[in-house]
């Protein structure tokens, strides 16, 4: 397996994104002004989960409780730097994106049909399809309620990206079109799905802290391209092999059908390559559930393909370094362009 291919797959002690963006001795100021961000983000998460009272609020809290990296919230919080730093109204703007990217959870669990989520039994699992949508619902109605305090411009804003999250998920179940490249469809369907959030919450940190508006198309072209990268390093993840402390299962999308970026690069290749069809052979749902499941991971983990997502993964991951050209030198752009590679290198 090459080097790169361990750093990406390997398991280490969980760490939160914060924890490995600000591990140096470096700008502990903004480490500082971020660290309490997140703890006032976290109170006001707790008093927006709460509803009805009973098992309302115990479902709706569910996710919140299994944990998070907070990647949305973190983001607004940096660019906010750029400005007059995290005033209320972004903690406000900050805690809409999150309740927003908690709501998406629970629907794509939903259409996944999944068993887990962040360790614990997904909440249609728990509850029920029905119980589980609804959640979802209603976090998405907290979270337009919070944005409309806001003004106009955060409405519109979160509402071109909740169309964009809708049409991702839509293109990624109807899957692309006659003559439409697989793998250009799913970038596409990733910039909608994940990317489209996270840029966002970049823009957002940026308008409520009152920063220039020549930084805004910067850090939304960042935002997106970062989450693209996100999302392909989970795609490696996701066959990552699993060790006691996770308990997690290797491969649980592919076993699931979904074609993540390694089986589409597979795909393409057994096109041409008799060794590759057959290896995707043994990776369909059906096949997966015989008892060589893990030697195909396997496989697919130490085929040139996955070291091709990890390539991508970091194409994306300059690109979005790229975009910062504009920003200003400092503790800000500095600590964004930490953020996009601690993206592309964490392994959980």
């Amino acid at each position: 397996m090459p080097p790169s291919l361990r750093r990406a797959t390997g398991r280490s002690t969980p760490v939160s994104l914060a924890d490995r963006l600000f591990s140096t001795g470096e700008d502990r100021r903004t480490a500082k002004l971020i660290e309490a961000s997140i703890e006032s983000l976290e109170a006001r998460l707790a008093t927006e989960t709460k509803f009805a009272g009973g098992l309302v609020d115990v479902v709706a809290r569910y996710l919140l409780d299994a944990g998070g990296k907070r990647v949305r919230p973190i983001l607004a919080f940096l660019t906010a730097q750029l400005g007059d730093g995290v005033t209320d109204e972004v903690v406000t703007a900050a805690t809409s994106i999150e309740l927003t990217h908690l709501a998406s959870l629970y629907h794509d669990d939903v259409m996944d049909d999944a068993d887990q989520r962040r360790g614990v039994p997904s909440a249609q699992n728990v509850w029920g399809n029905s119980v589980a949508i609804l959640t979802g619902d209603l976090l998405f109605a907290r979270a337009s309620a919070l944005l409309a305090q806001l003004g106009e411009r955060a409405i519109r804003l979160q509402a071109d990206t909740f169309e964009r999250l809708c049409l991702g998920q839509l293109n990624e179940t109807i899957g692309p079109q006659h003559g439409e490249d697989p793998v250009d469809h799913y970038l596409r369907v990733l910039a909608d799905k994940t990317g489209s959030l996270i840029s966002a919450s970049a823009q957002l940190g940026v308008i409520f802290s009152n920063g220039s508006p020549t930084f805004e198309q910067p850090v939304r072209e960042f935002g997106e391209k970062v989450g693209i990268a996100f999302q392909l390093v989970d795609d490696v993840i996701d066959i990552a092999p699993s060790d006691e402390e996770s308990g997690k299962t290797p491969g649980t999308d592919i076993r699931a059908g979904v074609a993540t970026l390694p089986v589409l690069y597979l795909r393409r290749d057994a096109e041409t390559d008799p060794a590759a069809a057959a290896l995707l052979e043994r990776l369909t749902p059906q096949a997966l559930e015989g008892h060589d499941s893990d030697d195909a991971i396997t496989l697919l983990r130490e085929h040139p393909v996955t070291q091709r997502t990890i390539d991508e993964a970091r194409r994306f991951a300059r690109e979005a370094i790229e975009a910062l050209d504009p920003l200003p030198s400092g503790t800000v752009k500095k600590t964004l362009i930490r953020f996009a590679n601690t993206v592309v290198e964490r392994t959980n």
